[in-house]
């Protein structure tokens, strides 16, 4: 038996379609939608369409952009000789709020899991050796998640550029600022640990 309308369905179908949305929370985000002014609806559909139509990727780093080259690759202010590499184009956002890193970027798309059947043909490595390999590239700093998949990917990214005279640099991962040491893992420590530094 169909309790909703089926244009009502199909459309928390399509938003149960969204990572991390199940069901309940699916209906939710349908029955708001549809309890929109039409006015306000039609932008939130055409939000959609017109981010659809225009966002693609950088040629030059593969991060999300509206223009011919993003705009950190179009800066001339930027280090030019400093790749730091990260999994998604959300981390990119992540790290600009630090306000630290001046380099270039260039955003893999994911990371390297055998389980979720992801290679490294489905991932930007080849872009990111041709970006080094076309020189100026002093030093690529590996940016992925301190986790299986991120360690791996960056250790097999590290491996390619080994022969290209390139400086590798890993991120430091320690303790958290305000958290207390008592409750941190020891993975969390020994990284800690060996990322020490003088004060």
């Amino acid at each position: 038996m169909q309790y909703f309308p089926a244009p009502l369905q199909e459309l928390a179908d399509q938003f149960a379609r969204l990572p991390g949305i199940g069901g309940k929370t699916a209906q939710r985000l349908a029955f708001y939608v549809l309890g929109l002014p039409a006015q306000e609806a039609q932008a939130f559909a055409d939000a959609i369409v017109e981010a659809k139509k225009t966002v693609h990727t950088c040629p030059v780093c593969q991060n999300l952009t509206d223009r011919p080259i993003c705009p950190i690759c179009d800066d001339e202010l930027r280090e030019k000789s400093v790749i730091c590499v990260v999994a998604e184009p959300r981390d990119v956002i992540a790290l600009e709020r630090s306000r630290e890193f001046r380099g270039l970027y260039h955003v893999l798309h994911g990371v390297i899991s055998p389980l979720n059947h992801i290679t490294q043909d489905d991932i930007r490595v080849k872009e990111l050796l041709q970006r080094v390999a076309q020189g100026g590239v002093e030093e690529v700093i590996m940016a992925t998640n301190p986790d299986t998949e991120g360690e791996a990917t960056a250790m097999y990214i590290s491996r390619l550029l080994r022969p290209m005279e390139v400086k590798v640099t890993r991120l430091a991962y320690g303790v958290p600022v305000g958290s207390q040491l008592e409750y941190a893992d020891e993975v969390t420590l020994s990284r800690a640990l060996e990322g020490r530094q003088e004060i």
